[in-house]
């Protein structure tokens, strides 16, 4: 199969390194292939609702260092599911054979589909179900897709919550207060582990250890006998307490994700102080985590990323999504990563850090 143009999108939430990956994509693909890129705007949406600019070495300059995506983005566009008012109610239409005939009439020989989970199930999909050759690049800030060692966008997203931490250290420690961070990360703890570990956090909780409030307000009271009279709590979004269940801020009909999480921090800031009679403060840093610049990592992670993507189209390997295995890129097929979530495992080596360290973790 000659490969002659090639349609790329990014979909589901946004967060840095987008567009190190369309850099990487379109520089591979002209310089390396002589491929022809297509921008796809909005994610899926602009297939469905046919908004499309073609990408040359141009639009891949200047783009490295800024947050976002400058093709847009969407979680409310799955074409096998696409959400329509109808008489004053939401009603989900069946798009995909629109999606094809649209990538016809484009003249695409592939898709590079740049998301998580959600975006991703959705390329296997068309390539399974419609026959639309698709390569998959792992993104999410939360590091939950399955068949990666980490995706880009998290190191970032860390790295903002690591500093969000690191500021409200001082201000507990002036004021003598306990502070709760809740930080992103859906159903997987990775981004509030590594937050807390990085900032020093006195007690982490996270959704793969459902924690007791009692547990965590013992930490805070041992920290006061022993003249801490302050304590950082670093809490996951999808944190729960044992016999419960996540916080829900509220259900989404129309989007890839069914719920969406929060909540947790302020619950568990008003059973601390109640517990324990510290003052307490609550900072929930929400969409905080998905802007900004960059890091270092993620841009080179998604300079190879956007690359091995271009790689496997050029040789005809469809149906698979670009990974990171330890320090080499590889990929993985997509029905491996599709529909499965990868979450901190209880043996994890920073778990046990965690612990060696005396940090609390709700237990």
């Amino acid at each position: 199969m000659v490969v002659r143009r090639i349609g790329l999108l990014t979909s589901g939430g946004d967060c840095p390194g987008l567009n190190a990956v369309i850099r990487a994509v379109i520089k591979t693909a002209v310089n390396e292939h002589s491929i022809e890129v297509v921008g796809i705007e909005d994610g899926y949406e602009g297939l469905i609702l046919r908004r499309t600019r073609k990408l040359g070495l141009e639009d891949a300059s200047g783009i490295l260092t800024i947050g976002g995506t400058i093709l847009g983005t969407s979680n409310r566009a799955n074409p096998f599911g696409y959400p329509t008012e109808r008489d004053g109610e939401v009603v989900f239409k069946d798009r995909s054979d629109e999606v094809v005939s649209y990538i016809g009439e484009l003249g695409l020989d592939a898709l590079v589909c740049v998301g998580g989970d959600g975006t991703l199930t959705i390329a296997h999909r068309l390539f399974r179900e419609k026959g639309i050759p698709v390569v998959g690049v792992p993104k999410t800030i939360d590091n939950d897709l399955y068949g990666t060692d980490q995706t880009f966008g998290f190191d970032s997203a860390l790295s903002t919550a690591t500093e969000a931490v690191d500021k409200l250290h001082t201000t507990a420690q002036s004021h003598h207060r306990v502070m709760v961070i809740e930080v992103m990360g859906r159903n997987a703890g990775w981004l509030a582990l590594g937050a807390g570990l990085a900032g020093g956090g006195d007690v982490i909780l996270i959704p793969e250890v459902p924690f007791r409030v009692e547990a965590v307000c013992e930490v805070v009271e041992e920290r006061v006998r022993r003249g801490k009279r302050f304590s950082i709590v670093v809490v996951s979004e999808g944190a729960y307490p044992q016999g419960g269940e996540p916080f829900v801020r509220r259900r989404v009909a129309d989007s890839m994700e069914s719920a969406r999480l929060g909540g947790v921090g302020e619950w568990v800031g008003q059973e601390v102080e109640r517990l324990t009679g510290m003052e307490t403060r609550v900072t929930t840093l929400g969409h905080l985590q998905r802007g900004g610049t960059p890091t270092p990592f993620d841009r080179i992670l998604a300079t190879r990323f956007g690359r091995e993507a271009v790689k496997l189209i050029a040789s005809g390997n469809f149906d698979r999504m670009a990974a990171l295995h330890g320090t080499e890129i590889t990929s993985v097929p997509l029905d491996e990563v599709a529909g499965r979530q990868r979450r901190v495992p209880l043996d994890s080596h920073w778990i046990a850090c965690a612990r060696s360290l005396g940090v609390g973790l709700g237990e």
